[in-house]
């Protein structure tokens, strides 16, 4: 008895490995991840854009090709 047991839990242990995610499911990840990985490194670029502008002095801001004024 010992045996049959032990043959019915190593074949339903099988069935359960085998039973993955199909080809169609893959491909849905696959493109969440990479939507999510878009959207990630938007955020970043966001961020430190409005970072880098905070940090900016409002007269830094201005035309710095435009010749110096002379008193």
């Amino acid at each position: 008895m010992k045996k049959v047991l032990s043959i019915v839990a190593a074949t339903a242990m099988l069935a359960i490995v085998a039973c993955g995610p199909s080809a169609e499911e893959k491909a849905k990840m696959e493109a969440k991840r990479v939507q999510d990985s878009i959207e990630a490194s938007t955020r970043m670029a966001d961020s430190l854009a409005a970072l880098e502008a905070s940090m900016m002095p409002d007269s830094a801001a201005a035309d710095t090709t435009a010749a110096p004024v002379v008193n």
